[in-house]
Parts: C-alpha cells; sequence; structure tokens
C-alpha cells in the first residue's frame, strides 16, 4: 500500500538539524557573554582654582613705656684708709707634745706580779669521734672508753624507740622518711642546740621532742676539762600499710 502522506511536506523530517544549529547558536552566545567585558567609568571634571593675592598690611610699632635699666654699682674709691688696731692681741704659744730625738725615754719594766692573767674559757664542741672521753649516759658509769662510747649509743637507740610517737596528721597525710637531728651536750650535761632536717615540719617537730626528753648527763672531758660534745642521730619514720 502506498503511504497516504507525502514525505516531502513532513514537519518534522530536519528537526535533528535544526536543534543542532540552536544548540550551537545558545553556546555561541554564552560563551560571548562569559567573555563580555565592561569597565567602570568615572565622570572627571576638570575645575581651575583661582587664588587671589594676599594683601600684605604693615603692623605699625608701638612704643611701650619700659623702665630705664638700673644704674651701675658705685665703683671702690681709689683711696685706702689705714685703721690702727686699737686693741694688742696677744699670740698663745702652744708647745709640741711629741718628743724629740735629744730627750731620753725612761724605759720601765713590768714584774710578773702587776701582769693579771684572767683565764677565757672557750666553750669548745667536738664531734663524738674526736673526744677523748664521750659524755656518760646514766646507767653506763664505770665503763672504759671504748665500752662507754657503745652504751652511750646504745642507751640512745632505746631512748628514741621508747618516746617515739607518729604524728597523726603524718600518719593521715601517709608522710615517711629519714630526720636528721644535730644537737649539742654541753660542758653542764645539758641537752641544747636541737636542729634537725627531713621531709616535713611535723616529722622534724617530733624527732626534736625525743631529743629534748634526754636526760642530764656526765659532761664529756678532753685533757682533763670538761667540753661540749656534739651529737647525730638519724630518726627513721616509717609505716606499713594495713
Amino acid at each position: 500500500m502506498k503511504p497516504k502522506k507525502n514525505p516531502e511536506i513532513a514537519v518534522g523530517r530536519h528537526s535533528s538539524l535544526y536543534f543542532a544549529v540552536g544548540l550551537n547558536l545558545v553556546l555561541v552566545l554564552t560563551y560571548l557573554s562569559f567573555e563580555y567585558k565592561s569597565y567602570h567609568t568615572t565622570e572627571v571634571s576638570n575645575d581651575l582654582v583661582y587664588v587671589e593675592d594676599v594683601i600684605e598690611t604693615d603692623i605699625p610699632i608701638v612704643n611701650l613705656n619700659v623702665p630705664p635699666p638700673p644704674p651701675p654699682p658705685a665703683l671702690v674709691p681709689n683711696e685706702i684708709k689705714v685703721v690702727e688696731d686699737e686693741i694688742e692681741v696677744e699670740e698663745s704659744v702652744i708647745e709640741s707634745s711629741e718628743i724629740g730625738q735629744n730627750e731620753a725615754i725612761e724605759e720601765y719594766v713590768a714584774s710578773v706580779e702587776e701582769v693579771d692573767v684572767e683565764e677565757v674559757e672557750d666553750d669548745i664542741e667536738l664531734p663524738f669521734a674526736v673526744i677523748e672521753n664521750v659524755p656518760v649516759f646514766p646507767g653506763c658509769e664505770g665503763l672504759s672508753k671504748t665500752e662507754s662510747m657503745k652504751c652511750f649509743q646504745t642507751k640512745m637507740i632505746a631512748h628514741v624507740n621508747k618516746n617515739f610517737v607518729y604524728p597523726e596528721q603524718a600518719l593521715e597525710l601517709q608522710m615517711q622518711g629519714k630526720v636528721y637531728v644535730l644537737f649539742v651536750i654541753d660542758k653542764n650535761g645539758n641537752v641544747s642546740k636541737i636542729r634537725s632536717r627531713g621531709p616535713d615540719k611535723l616529722l622534724e617537730k617530733e624527732a626534736e621532742r625525743i631529743i629534748s626528753l634526754l636526760p642530764k648527763m656526765t659532761p664529756g672531758n678532753q685533757r682533763g676539762r670538761s667540753v661540749s660534745m656534739s651529737y647525730s642521730i638519724p630518726i627513721h619514720f616509717k609505716f606499713e600499710a594495713q
């Protein structure tokens, strides 16, 4: 059968060509719109400024009533009058107290009876290892030098263990450590000059309290004289956690 319509007069037979041409035109217009540049122009007006001539006026000079300068000081007269002294001044002669070479010096020899010698007792502090005879702790009397030193150290440790009390606040804060206590047993046998160095003031205070409770001792002896002796002892504060 033959088609009823004529294919040459069909409307949509060139639609693809028209679509391609239209698409190219749109792309060209889009490209030209992006490439188009415009510049901002400002209007400039050229004006002329005219400066008038400055009129200078003369300032008149006014004479003020200024007082005249003071007169110059009076000059010293050329004539000099000499006035004689009416009162006579007696000059005093000061004799020198220095001894001349011609004057002899009287020699004076002092006798032994006229010289007063005062004995000055020096408070010498000797360490434990140097002193001849260490202080005698109560209960260590009548021992030899070596046995007296051992007895002193044994009694000192026993005294620390007997009077040792762990501070409650230090236990709560879990403080522990070693405190070094330095003290002096003076020539009268008393404990003095207690000093300490440790990890905390609470432990130092307790260590000083223990040493302050030491009894009076027989003082140390050096060359037949009572002398002071310095001694240092470490006190270890340590607790076991339960």
